[in-house]
């Protein structure tokens, strides 16, 4: 039985840095959670490393400014990656041979709040997916479509045998309560059909690397990742050799039928973990001191 505790206090000292979640664990899109921002202030005034790691398909710096706007401050952090930074030095820096062999004309699929991630890449960016080499997947392009919605263009992307690069491995989020297709849904649909696919982000092991470089990380066993997904945040930290720390009041909380504190239902957690692709170490209702 995997322990649930009320807040992270019981279990602070048992790692010097941590990996934390931003959508669903610091804020909901909307505004930031005053009790998980005063839990990552105790833990910076205690010494320890935080860094923040979240699946937006958007440059860090773009991350460090949304995050002021919400009530995260830019120095709560010592550390801030997201899925979109990777994206970007991926595509900036071509360190692979797939990367190299994308070509130069881009189709950005996503909403015009991500344009930000064209900047400074040399590449042509195309309006039709006939005259592009390769599919760059920030988004669906309206909060209220749904994956299908795209099925027509991703069927023409297959036969035009595009990559797709993907800058959000996420599948839905929560803004302000109401769920959302995200980056990672249209992926895991094109991938589906036969697309030629490669994520960035959580769970993927190249963006942890990034983060544990920036940290300055040597022991491991010394760090725990905080998230509310099991598929992205927990698995994450697994496959990098990480504790785990679930947020149960996020995007599972349907799921563990959670109730007004937070605390999820006993039997309904170990039957989500049963059928998760990681268990976590322990389980937080919120994150919270």
């Amino acid at each position: 039985m995997i322990s649930i505790h009320d807040g992270l206090s019981a279990l602070s000292d048992n790692y010097d840095g941590y990996i934390i979640d931003l959508w669903g664990v610091m804020h909901d899109g909307v505004q930031a959670f005053p009790e998980a921002v005063d839990c990552v202030s105790r833990l910076k005034d205690a010494g320890k490393q935080i860094a923040i790691l979240s699946n937006a398909p958007r440059r860090a710096e773009v991350v460090i400014a949304r995050n002021q706007d919400l009530g995260i401050a830019p120095d709560l952090a010592d550390v801030v990656m997201s899925s979109g930074e990777d994206a970007w030095q991926h595509l900036s820096e071509r360190p692979d041979d797939w990367y190299r062999k994308l070509g130069r004309r881009c189709y950005h699929l996503g909403p015009e709040r991500d344009l930000g991630m064209r900047e400074g890449l040399d590449y042509d960016f195309v309006a039709q997916l006939a005259g592009a080499d390769f599919i760059l997947n920030t988004g669906t392009l309206s909060f209220d479509h749904k994956v299908e919605d795209y099925d027509d263009l991703l069927a023409e992307a297959v036969a035009l045998q595009l990559p797709m690069v993907c800058a959000n491995p996420d599948l839905v989020v929560i803004r302000g309560g109401v769920m959302e297709f995200c980056a990672g849904s249209v992926a895991a649909r094109y991938e589906e059909l036969g697309g030629d696919l490669r994520s960035h982000g959580k769970p993927h092991r190249g963006v942890y690397e990034r983060c544990f470089e920036m940290m300055g990380a040597t022991d491991r066993s010394r760090i725990a990742g905080i998230g509310d997904s099991l598929r992205t945040d927990i698995a994450g930290a697994k496959a990098v050799g990480i504790a785990g720390i679930f947020v149960a009041d996020g995007i599972h909380r349907k799921e563990l039928d959670v109730d007004s504190a937070g605390m999820p239902a006993p039997d309904k957690l170990e039957a989500v973990f049963a059928a998760a692709p990681a268990r976590p170490t322990a389980v937080l209702p919120r994150l919270r001191w």
